[in-house]
This record gives structure tokens, sequence and C-alpha cells, in this order.
């Protein structure tokens, strides 16, 4: 994980609205659909990175800071981290930005991996000149 920020951190990929549909016996949202929300986020920076289609392998390190609530607007936040052969990892942030007279409030994160597939579902390599210029962007 990142040190504490006040701020967001990464690429913004996903911004969407919590809806009643999407909350528990409490009214908060369930934390599933924020993972979803994160899975999706992750999986469009990865394959847009990787030039091609790329399945979540594993996710680790969550931690939910906040509960968010119908109405509230999430942004999910995609920082790569590490880039192999075949997988991805990444740190993705959920963040509260509905009221602009606040600064956002970090609602979670967590580090997910993704690995990137071919067609038929099989691992593919991750073309060598987008690993070449994310270690290149790395060692600056």
């Amino acid at each position: 994980m990142s040190e504490i920020h006040v701020k967001p951190e990464g690429m913004l990929s996903l911004q969407t609205i919590a809806m009643p549909a999407d909350t528990n016996w409490s009214g908060d949202v369930f934390g599933g659909w924020i993972v979803s929300q994160m899975d999706l986020a992750g999986a469009i920076h990865a394959e847009r990175f990787s030039k091609g289609r790329c399945a979540t392998i594993s996710i680790n390190q969550m931690t939910f800071l906040v509960p968010v609530k119908v109405g509230d607007v999430i942004s999910c936040y995609t920082k790569l981290l590490k880039v192999g052969n075949t997988s991805i990892q990444m740190e993705i942030e959920v963040w509260d930005s509905h009221d602009s007279s606040r600064p956002p409030v970090r609602v979670t994160e967590g580090v997910f991996t993704f690995v990137a597939v071919d067609v038929k579902g099989n691992k593919r390599q991750i073309p060598a000149d987008v690993k070449e210029k994310f270690l290149a962007s790395q060692s600056n």
C-alpha cells in the first residue's frame, strides 16, 4: 500500500453513483458492490495497458475505511505497481467525491493482480514495448 495521502493517486479509471439497490439493510452500500467497481476499474486499466483481455487472479490487502451511502459518487483510481511477463499488479483506491464543497474522502483501497489472457483464456505475454515503457517510467 502507498503511504497515507490526502488526495487520489493514479489514473481515474471509473466513476459511478451508489444506488438504493446497492445497499444493505443498514443503508450502507455493500462492500461487494464496491469491490466489483474496483475490479471493473482495474480491468479497464489492465486491458488498455496490456492491449488485450485480462482476468483478475487475486485481490489482497483490502481495507474499508468509511461507509458509502446512496447517492455518493465514487471514483476509482488505479496505479500500476508491478508488471511481469503476463501479469499486472495495481493499487486501486476508491474515493467519495460527490460533494464539491469538501475534499474527496478515501473509502477503500486494495491491491489487485490481473493476468493477460488470449481469446481462449490462456495466459499471453504483455507486449514487450508496453512493459519496457512501464519499467522506464519507474526508473525516473
